[in-house]
């Protein structure tokens, strides 16, 4: 392998700027277990300083130890009416308290004259003294040089006094930002050479990073033209999330610096995560995933029929530039019943199950799979449904409880008042028939509260259970009202947290479903 790489994810702050992105702190927490299973350098958490969930998300942080990723926390230059030491961005930055910090400076001249509303000095000033303030607070210092390319091209003496500036205050690494997205990559290497070059006249020797966007649809390439003329540093967004058209896709480039470019990357042992964390953050954000992305895709390693699947079939090579499984993804023969075998042959390891490629009842479990996936079921971010699957199938699934019936009444008695929700539930546990009901802040929370009210006499361990997420997606919306929801459900206990999923045309039923799948996998987890 070559030179090394560092890789930092801005999913959770400039992926949540794109239209219809939004994360609450929990699935922000959860995705950043995700990056770091990943094997992530940087997960960039938010802006302490502009919102209560950033804040609320590093306070959160603290108790949560990551294995191989650093979080950084991001923020802007001082405000030029205060000293650093009384600037509150500043000082949120610091009472977050991550490992990293990164500032945003102005490069361009017309920024620093039309929104700073300072002088081109004063710009200068605020850069150096921002990052000489914080240097002794954290452990990496970052500076993101905002529209770096668009100064450079408008006014080259400025915008390399900007950098000379952060690297004189003490920033490690100088990111190079195509804010406006408006760079091609023809552009690249001669301005990154140049600021390379620069840097070196002026005996600052730090990384060089690249920030890009994707209004010219370069982001990607952008990236990888940057890293091939001496970037040692890029930032990007899972699956491409951000502002406008969006950001640098990690999904694309990463396997392309290991794969094609022959780099390394401390996450090169985990990228066989890559698929399953880029429909994690779909699912988080409850956005459809794109079945055409590369690598990641559904589509990506896709084969339908005549010569394309005759010649896959003796050589992948011949239609695919990549192992599917180098990166978590699998291939597809359309017309055939392999798909998804090595998957599930994967999870089985990993979830001590005693299966191989020659049990019968693999065959019944990718049938079982794809009918529930035609359905609208998607496992990705449900993976206690997806065992419960496997197990029931292989014959290992103890039945806890056999279920009869239930009905939820909403009772609207006042329009000034929210409405009152009670479910009624009637089981059989052990031959014993329970009919119990309870009431609760809607249907689905009344429905949690009345299937654990009749359980937790028989099995006290889910006492400590708790529904802590709830998401609901409309898969057919050309069916309005009757079209297919699907409802994905994440509860924990003292120890852990797990994700079940069901999908109907009622919105009861599928919670439901996912609600009877998180109380059986909490039974199986304490073997009941």
């Amino acid at each position: 392998m070559g030179r090394s790489i560092e890789i930092y994810d801005t999913t959770l702050r400039d992926g949540t700027q794109a239209e219809n992105f939004n994360l609450s702190v929990e699935d922000k927490i959860r995705i950043t277990r995700a990056l770091d299973q990943l094997g992530i350098d940087f997960i960039e958490g938010g802006w302490p300083g502009s919102n209560p969930v950033s804040v609320e998300y590093f306070e959160k942080m603290q108790d949560i130890k990551l294995k191989n990723a650093k979080l950084a926390a991001f923020g802007s230059t001082r405000h030029f009416k205060n000293s650093p030491a009384e600037d509150p961005n500043l000082q949120a930055l610091i009472d977050a308290k991550p490992q990293a910090i990164t500032i945003f400076g102005k490069s361009w001249d017309i920024h620093v004259i039309e929104a700073l509303n300072i002088e081109l000095e004063d710009n200068l000033q605020i850069i150096k003294d921002t990052l000489e303030y914080l240097r002794p607070f954290v452990e990496h210092l970052i500076y993101d040089a905002e529209h770096f390319f668009d100064g450079y091209k408008n006014n080259e003496e400025y915008a390399l006094a900007t950098l000379l500036k952060a690297a004189e205050g003490g920033a490690e690494t100088l990111v190079l930002c195509d804010t406006n997205g408006g760079t091609l990559p023809h552009e690249i290497a001669p301005i990154i050479l140049h600021v390379k070059q620069h840097l070196a006249d002026n005996n600052h020797h730090v990384k060089i990073g690249i920030h890009s966007h994707n209004d010219s649809e370069s982001a990607v390439a952008n990236a990888l033209l940057a890293v091939n003329s001496g970037a040692d540093h890029v930032q990007g967004t899972i699956n491409g999330y951000g502002e406008r058209c969006g950001n640098a896709n990690l999904t694309s480039i990463i396997p392309a610096l290991i794969f094609k470019m022959g780099l390394s990357c401390n996450l090169q042992q985990h990228i066989d995560r890559l698929y399953s964390t880029s429909r994690l953050v779909n699912e988080l954000a409850n956005l459809p995933h794109n079945r055409y992305q590369a690598y990641v895709g559904e589509s990506a390693f896709a084969h339908k029929g005549g010569i394309h699947v005759s010649a896959v079939k003796r050589n992948p090579l011949t239609y695919e530039h990549i192992e599917p499984d180098k990166v978590g993804n699998i291939r597809r023969i359309l017309i055939s019943d392999q798909a998804g075998r090595s998957n599930i042959l994967h999870k089985a390891k990993l979830w001590g199950l005693n299966l191989d490629s020659k049990d019968p009842v693999l065959p019944s479990i990718i049938s079982e799979l794809k009918d529930l996936e035609n359905r609208g079921f998607s496992f990705e971010g449900a993976e206690a449904s997806f065992e419960i699957l496997m197990r029931r199938a292989m014959g290992l699934q103890k039945q806890y409880f056999k279920f009869e019936t239930f009905r939820v009444m909403n009772h609207k008695f006042s329009m000034e008042q929210p409405p009152l929700t009670e479910a009624t539930i009637r089981l059989y546990v052990h031959g014993d028939e329970v009919h119990t009901a309870a009431m609760g802040d809607g249907p689905v929370n009344a429905l949690d509260k009345a299937i654990r009210k009749a359980l937790v006499r028989f099995y006290p361990c889910l006492e400590e259970m708790e529904l802590a997420d709830y998401k609901v997606r409309v898969l057919s919306g050309e069916h309005g009202t009757e079209a297919k929801v699907r409802v994905l459900v994440e509860s924990r206990d003292r120890k852990c947290s797990w994700s079940t999923v069901g999908v109907s045309v009622n919105i009861i039923e599928a919670s439901w479903q996912a609600l009877i799948d998180a109380i059986n996998y909490k039974l199986m987890k304490e073997k009941q």
